[in-house]
């Protein structure tokens, strides 16, 4: 199925919206730049989406199960596809795998909601909520898509717009959120808090004194 928008950009990955909010230059250096290494983290998440990877459609106790639907807004100019989504009678349910452990990550729910945006406007279906499912825990998290969280969504990718236009790269951060990344050897994050230092030690070196 052809799809067009009438918004007069490039449609959005839904997917950007999770590295926007995790770290805007990792989104850059993806999204723009095109740069994607693996770590043992990108590694598992492939392993966890190999099963709804597949394009099926199942019935479960009277629930129809879609795996691997393509998703679309012509009003957000989103696009991307949900690992698997549930049809309470007309009713969509959204529900995204992660690998790890049972945890509330904003980045998951912003996700998440943009996947609930997308089914309202293609079923015309209200989407009041939706799930994660953690796979190392083997449980789900349910995710209420309040109207904060909506308007995160739209607020997200209007940075990520404005991110693509600029082709700028925004410096490291070098903080907690490094460690994990699986660009982190692209992204050399402490080679740039390396460089603050030594010009931050510079400076105190040839402070004049008034004693």
């Amino acid at each position: 199925m052809k799809v067009s928008f009438i918004v007069d950009h490039a449609p959005v990955m839904i997917s950007a919206l999770e590295h926007f909010s995790y770290c805007p230059r990792q989104c850059a250096l993806i999204h723009v730049e095109q740069t994607f290494d693996e770590n043992i983290y990108t590694l598992r998440g492939q392993a966890v989406h190999r099963r709804v990877d597949e394009v099926k459609t199942e019935y479960q106790e009277g629930v129809r199960i879609e795996r691997a639907l393509p998703l679309w807004s012509h009003h957000l100019g989103l696009i991307g596809k949900a690992d698997v989504v549930e049809f309470h009678g007309k009713v969509p349910y959204p529900v995204e795998y992660k690998h790890g452990s049972r945890r509330k990550k904003e980045h998951d729910d912003l996700q998440l909601c943009a996947q609930a945006i997308c089914l309202e406007e293609m079923t015309g279906e209200t989407v009041p909520k939706g799930a994660i499912f953690h796979h190392s825990s083997r449980r789900r998290r349910e995710v209420v898509f309040h109207q904060d969280l909506r308007d995160l969504v739209k607020t997200t990718v209007q940075g990520i717009r404005e991110l693509l236009s600029s082709q700028v790269i925004p410096a490291p951060v070098n903080d907690q959120r490094c460690p994990n990344c699986s660009l982190q050897e692209s992204c050399m994050p402490s080679a740039s808090g390396e460089q603050d230092r030594t010009l931050c030690a510079q400076k105190k070196l040839f402070m004049v004194s008034d004693l």
